[in-house]
């Protein structure tokens, strides 16, 4: 499969290109500045220059072409005003959506965020956040050239993964390890099966692949 990353060089997508390239997948991961590049060549994928903050839908299609699968891993990160997550939790995933509708990809899946949702209220920037990432989501699912899967984890730590999950329509809030959103995501990159589901993740018992066969129906 060759698989394309928005939001190539973050924590999450560094960690999924590592898993997806070691059986052989081509992955290729779009960043935002060249000096990154480097750390993606490190995790065996293909460094794609552009910012989604400022390119077109046909720049994104161009470089969605050919692809088995996209996923949007991107995000404005913590620290980052709210005007921005207006650009990048937002439209910058509203942008690679119609990028991968123009470019004839079917598989998109996208990170987003337990407790997303359009009408969020709070004027606090993680209110913002959430609103933004539930207005993207709410977008991605109106789309009919797509088959989606919206994956939305608990409280992302940095501990090693346990490669255990809980993986439901609604799991309640909890912590998930980013090595278990990468395995996670690597899995559901190649279970067109869940196309459709929108997901919250956080650790649990079950072991992923179990986790994600039990989503699909399989």
């Amino acid at each position: 499969m060759r698989i394309v990353i928005a939001g190539g060089h973050g924590q999450i997508a560094l960690r999924l290109e590592r898993l997806l390239a070691a059986p052989g997948d081509e992955v290729a991961g779009i960043i935002r500045r060249p000096e990154q590049a480097d750390d993606l060549r490190e995790a065996g994928a293909e460094p794609v220059v552009l910012d989604l903050e400022s390119a077109s839908v046909e720049e994104v299609a161009e470089r969605l072409r050919g692809a088995d699968a996209a996923v949007f891993a991107a995000g404005a990160g913590p620290g980052s005003g709210a005007a921005r997550k207006d650009t990048v939790d937002k439209a910058a995933a509203v942008l690679f959506a119609d990028g991968a509708v123009r470019a004839g990809v079917r598989r998109l899946v996208v990170v987003s965020s337990m407790g997303a949702d359009p009408r969020h209220q709070g004027d606090e920037i993680f209110d913002v956040y959430l609103r933004a990432k539930g207005e993207a989501d709410a977008y991605v699912r109106s789309l009919d050239g797509v088959d989606w899967t919206i994956l939305r984890p608990g409280q992302l730590t940095d501990d090693a993964g346990t490669g255990l999950v809980r993986l439901e329509a609604h799991t309640g809030r909890g912590p998930v390890a980013r090595d278990d959103v990468a395995a996670v995501l690597a899995e559901l990159v190649d279970s067109p099966a869940t196309a459709g589901l929108t997901l919250e993740l956080i650790g649990g018992s079950a072991p992923v692949s179990v986790a994600v066969k039990s989503v699909a129906g399989n």
